[in-house]
């Protein structure tokens, strides 16, 4: 008997919703474990790649990495090799190891294409790192903001610095913005776990200011209508804990947090927000910020018209 494409987790999501029995033939289809030759190219094209990773408590972080296109290749269709350092401070670089599990998406904004490739580091060396794929699936396009990426480097000399609590600029950052990245992982994932118990790393979009702050430091975020995978649900509802991860598209500031996580189904907070299916809540652990940190150059945004009919806070 073949493996199963969800685990627990996401199973329980997808039967609270009612699409578990729908979800396990397409699961099936979907969810490879090797990358097909369009998802193969798809990932050399990209001048930057999120990484979802987990640190030695289990907990898990999400980080950027960026290079000119051609940094990240594949050189057979169940391998990603990513040649790109990280930046100094990032909780990544401790948690790059041979075995570990890590989550990987390949995002490319402004053609709205995304490719996750989640599986176990095979290799970890100066120049960078290789993925022994387990999970390869492709993402709709909805709810990605359109703007394009320019890789402008060399990288420019940063690091990320532990923050005690959010500042004026950080909480700005967040209430203004319009994408984030999301980290996630199985309890099991810190362990090895299996090839649906791994890390998974994933984009959240909305209207600026679909990310609500809180005079207590919390972050409140809607869900909306997606693929029915529930692969970042699943995990919290295995794993209640989640890396979260903001990009300054002017400054180039990357701020990442890891957060404790609870999921609100239903009730009036859920209700009050226009499009969403249910809220996810997120009370940071610990805060790292990096200025100046991406040698990346943007173009102008252009909102998904899948939002059109969604709210903000």
């Amino acid at each position: 008997m073949s493996e199963p494409a969800f685990h627990d987790g996401e199973r329980a999501v997808q039967s609270r919703v009612g699409v578990a029995e729908r979800m396990a033939t397409v699961g099936e289809r979907s969810i490879r474990k090797y990358m097909p030759e369009q998802h193969r190219e798809f990932f050399g094209l990209l001048p930057f790649v999120l990484v979802g990773s987990l640190d030695q408590t289990g907990r898990p972080w999400a980080s950027v990495l960026s290079g000119p296109p051609g940094f990240v290749h594949s050189p057979d269709a169940t391998h990603l090799r990513v040649d790109a350092s990280c930046i100094p401070g990032d909780p990544l670089c401790t948690n790059l190891r041979p075995g570990a599990q890590v989550g990987m998406l390949g995002l490319q904004p402004h053609t709205r294409r995304r490719n996750r490739a989640n599986g176990i580091l095979a290799e970890v060396n100066t120049e960078g790192f290789t993925l022994a794929v387990a999970q390869s699936f492709g993402n709709c396009p909805k709810y990605i903001q359109a703007r394009e990426a320019r890789y402008g480097g060399p990288a420019p000399a940063a690091r990320f610095e532990r923050q005690h609590s959010l500042t004026e600029a950080t909480a700005r950052l967040i209430s203004n913005a319009d994408t984030f990245f999301l980290a996630t992982a199985h309890p099991e994932a810190v362990r090895g776990g299996s090839r649906a118990q791994g890390v998974d790393i994933s984009h959240r979009g909305g209207r600026p200011g679909f990310v609500r702050l809180d005079g207590q430091g919390n972050l409140t975020v809607p869900d909306f209508v997606g693929n029915f995978f529930f692969n970042t649900l699943g995990n919290l509802a295995a794993h209640p804990f989640a890396g979260l991860l903001f990009m300054d598209y002017v400054s180039g500031d990357v701020l990442c947090l890891t957060a404790s996580a609870s999921i609100i189904w239903d009730g009036p907070e859920v209700a009050a927000f226009a499009g969403a299916q249910r809220l996810v809540r997120f009370t940071p652990l610990s805060i790292f910020l990096a200025r100046a940190a991406l040698p990346l150059r943007w173009g102008p945004m252009e909102i998904s018209p899948h939002l059109t009919a969604t709210g903000t806070w």
